[in-house]
């Protein structure tokens, strides 16, 4: 086992693309690490300059201590577990998951004895001597992670190791690999662009987009505190909703506006984002979270905005409501340009509100109804407009 440090690392192609910038970063040893960003953002890349599949343009990265760049994959010492499997089809579960070994000409009593191992962590023994085509893609992917483990290597990597499966063996596979990554304790790197994979199971999750590094914390740090407005809509389901609005202060009280209506700010949200206080009426981003808004009627306590109820989504233990109200959408959407992604406002097309309800609180609602929505505001997360920053 060792660590992994990235020290100022950039990735330019032959072509002029530079696909990672400046990227500082360290995995501590023994540590599950998540990268996760939109396709394009240079988080396959980072892991293939660990695994010496891509050169290092600048910087240095080191494993266990020991500086990298200039060594082949091989001398590494990594286990890389690739989003196709990668199997070599004429060759049984047992061959696969010995191939490397295999390659390093280790003993054949050794083999044995890991290929025994593995197959009984993975739950593969009943299938040592079928071929790839006569398995499951889950049980394809596990043989995968076998060939990976025997090799008792310093840090494995796996790049969207889950995305060819349905959504059913994912979620259970998940389970599977966060379990062995804490039952064999060993450094992994592992590359995902589904923030929801991300969050169940990484000790940590760096978060990157456009080749930048934008915040690296455990998964409900990122939730509770973004360190800016991409990491605030990229992370969460539903993502964050984000609106343009401003900030009104009069004779010491401090209120949001928000496509013209209004509401106070609580204590909670002023001790949180206490540059608020200071920077008097200005414009910026106002976030709140699905779960933080509520039916008016059911929560009298809290301040509302009113709202035209579009579309209902009944999942059964949660209700997604969208509305729409006379509001800018910042958008950080990975699909759109990268101006607006870095805080730009675009006008509101669709539903620009995202509530999510208990079955209780949803109950009655009609597509079409106009209503008051309270906003918990202890709750929310306020930016500045300009940087993208928290208000601290």
């Amino acid at each position: 086992m060792a660590d992994v440090v990235f020290d100022e690392v950039d990735k330019v192609f032959e072509n002029g693309v530079q696909a990672v910038y400046d990227l500082s970063l360290d995995v501590r040893d023994g540590e599950f690490l998540v990268l996760v960003g939109p396709s394009g953002c240079g988080k396959t890349t980072a892991l293939r300059m660990v695994a010496g599949l891509e050169e290092i343009s600048d910087g240095t990265l080191s494993i266990g201590g020991r500086v990298v760049n200039e060594l082949s994959p091989k001398e590494r010492d990594v286990a890389m577990v690739f989003q196709n499997y990668a199997l070599y089809p004429h060759l049984t579960v047992a061959d696969n998951i010995a191939f490397g070994l295999r390659l390093r000409r280790e003993p054949k009593a050794t083999i044995d004895e890991r290929v025994k191992w593995a197959a009984k962590l993975l739950d593969l023994t009943p299938y040592l001597a079928r071929r790839p085509k006569e398995l499951s893609g889950g049980q394809r992917q596990r043989v995968a992670m076998g060939r990976a483990i025997v090799r008792q290597p310093q840090a494995f990597l796996m790049d969207e190791p889950l995305s060819n499966l349905d959504a059913k063996l994912r979620v259970q596979m998940r389970a599977d690999i966060a379990k062995l990554q804490r039952d064999l304790e060993t450094t992994t790197i592992y590359v995902t662009h589904d923030q929801v994979e991300a969050m169940t199971m990484g000790d940590r999750v760096a978060v990157m987009s456009h080749g930048r590094l934008q915040q690296v914390d455990t998964p409900q740090r990122l939730y509770d505190a973004p360190a800016n407005l991409f990491v605030a809509g990229f992370i969460g389901t539903p993502p964050m909703n984000l609106l343009a609005a401003n900030v009104l202060s009069d004779n010491g009280s401090i209120a949001i506006d928000v496509g013209g209506q209004q509401f106070p700010l609580s204590e909670e949200a002023l001790k949180r984002f206490p540059g608020i206080r200071s920077g008097g009426a200005r414009p910026i981003v106002l976030g709140i979270r699905a779960d933080d808004l509520h039916p008016a009627a059911r929560r009298p306590d809290l301040p509302a905005i009113n709202a035209g109820l579009e579309l209902i989504e009944a999942l059964g233990s949660t209700s997604i409501a969208y509305y729409r109200i006379d509001a800018m959408v910042i958008g950080v959407d990975e699909d759109l340009e990268e101006e607006e992604a870095e805080g730009e406002g675009v006008t509101a097309k669709r539903p620009n509100l995202v509530a999510s309800f208990s079955p209780e609180e949803a109950a009655g609602l009609r597509m079409g109804d106009q209503m008051p929505i309270a906003v918990d505001t202890k709750h929310i997360h306020v930016f500045d407009a300009e940087s993208g920053e928290p208000i601290r």
